[in-house]
């Protein structure tokens, strides 16, 4: 349970829902269980090998599997593991790690939504929203594939929406997005910092993400909590964001504090998000509220943080409808994501869907998964050596590196920019009315194709 300094600090509303509320549900579940309820999710918040057989079986792990990995990994206990050691396919799911970045685009009417509105504090509430809705699909506990240097993502068929994705640096791992419709722009430079821990691996998301509303030119800002795996090896892996998210308004100084609640036992807090929305001068302005993996709502307050009578809270966003028994837990945003069928003509060749690991995890094929995933590594390596021999330094294709270092929370960040020669390849495609008559499956998966190499 929150402590009564933290309670005091949010309000009466937040303290009902991070205190009374988070106990009552811990009762109400642990009594469905005492009475041998179905159904009842027991969380060790603290991980264990109780249930890792149960798992094992229930999973692609197999029980000699963990023990040989957690030989291999007990070494790194307290590393940064992000780019430290090669791990097995078996923890992989078929999809990189830029194909993850675009899942913030299912629910991006919420920020068309922010656009359209002309209440400042009504923007935040749908632009924070739009940024918990992805949280849904993080939840998953498949590690996605480290993006090979030069390698993109592109998506042009979801609400208008131009998305393209490049890996800009492999030493740190660094990813550079960048989104754009008639109402805002989307522009982010993502470089993941963790800390294994053994048993589990914390996830610091050292990174810069700008959201710009065009008819306005209001800018937001936001900061992300981090993410705890939990159980990596033995037990139920699970995933959990406890922390702030704080989304500051650049224009107007306004910002959003939302808190996500740590999981405690049997479940108690777990998914829950409350906070509100404060003016620039620290006065909260709109309460929001409810669990990032079903719905969020928001209601006008008080500066006490208190609901204003005769207002009723009302729902702002709703989880969409999921396939049933996934065998990835994917939305059907993104099966989207990685179709074929959705990829746009003249698929550049550096393209995550082109990836032969990805697809043959994807067909079920564990063993040509391994086998072309360390491919794609001494490939990777060898560039990298050839480069390095003839005095040449990668740059980016479609992200420029500028200037600027920006603080976050966890440690100095080196920002990309984009620079628009993606709208520039798009247009010109679109304008030559070519159809691509290639089937995109038989494209040979080549990032190296479009590097830009130019001697120091």
């Amino acid at each position: 349970m929150s402590s009564s300094k933290n309670n005091e600090s949010k309000g009466f509303f937040s303290a009902m829902t991070s205190g009374l509320t988070k106990f009552g549900n811990a009762m109400h579940r642990s009594v469905n269980g005492l009475l041998g309820y179905e159904g009842v999710e027991v969380i060790n918040p603290e991980g264990g090998k109780e249930d890792a057989e149960e798992e094992a079986q229930r999973g692609r792990w197999k029980q000699e599997e963990r023990d040989s990995y957690w030989k291999m990994m007990h070494e790194y206990i307290g590393s940064d593991i992000t780019s430290l050691v090669t791990l097995p396919v078996i923890i992989f799911e078929p999809m990189t790690m830029l194909q993850k970045m675009a899942e913030l685009m299912e629910y991006s009417y919420l920020l068309d939504l922010a656009d359209e509105c002309e209440d400042p504090y009504m923007r935040l509430v749908y632009a924070t929203s739009w940024a918990i809705s992805v949280y849904y699909a993080y939840q998953r506990t498949w590690k996605p594939f480290n993006p090979i240097l030069g390698e993109t993502y592109e998506m042009v068929n979801h609400g208008g929406i131009s998305f393209i994705a490049e890996q800009v640096s492999h030493h740190p791992p660094m990813s550079a997005g960048h989104a754009e419709n008639e109402r805002f722009t989307y522009d982010v430079t993502s470089k993941l910092k963790t800390k294994f821990l053994g048993n589990s691996v914390d996830v610091y998301p050292v990174g810069r993400t700008r959201v710009t509303l065009k008819r306005d030119g209001v800018v937001l800002d936001l900061v992300p909590p981090p993410t705890k795996v939990n159980n990596l090896i033995f037990g139920r892996t699970w995933i959990d964001s406890p922390g702030e998210m704080i989304m500051t308004n650049l224009t107007t100084g306004d910002k959003a504090v939302l808190y996500f609640q740590p999981c405690g036992w049997f479940g108690a807090g777990r998914y829950e998000v409350d906070g509100y929305i404060y003016n620039a001068a620290e006065e909260p302005k709109i309460l929001m509220t409810g669990k990032w993996n079903e719905s969020l709502s928001y209601q006008p307050c008080d500066l006490e943080g208190e609901p204003i009578p005769g207002t009723e809270l009302k729902e702002v966003w709703h989880v969409a409808d999921v396939p049933k028994n996934d065998k990835f837990q994917y939305t059907h945003f993104a099966h989207k994501i990685n179709s074929f069928n959705t990829a746009p003509k003249k698929l550049l060749a550096s393209d995550s869907r082109l990836r032969p690991d990805r697809y043959a995890l994807e067909q079920g094929d564990m063993s040509k998964a391994g086998a072309e995933k360390n491919s794609l590594e001494e490939r990777q390596r060898t560039e990298k050596r050839q480069r390095e021999a003839k005095g040449h330094q990668f740059a980016p294709r479609w992200f420029d590196l500028t200037d600027e270092v920006t603080p976050t929370p966890w440690g100095e960040l080196e920002v990309y920019r984009y620079n628009g020669k993606y709208t520039e390849h798009r247009a010109a495609i679109d304008a030559s009315g070519s159809v691509d008559e290639v089937d995109v499956k038989s494209l040979e998966f080549n990032p190296w194709q479009y590097a830009d190499l130019s001697a120091e």
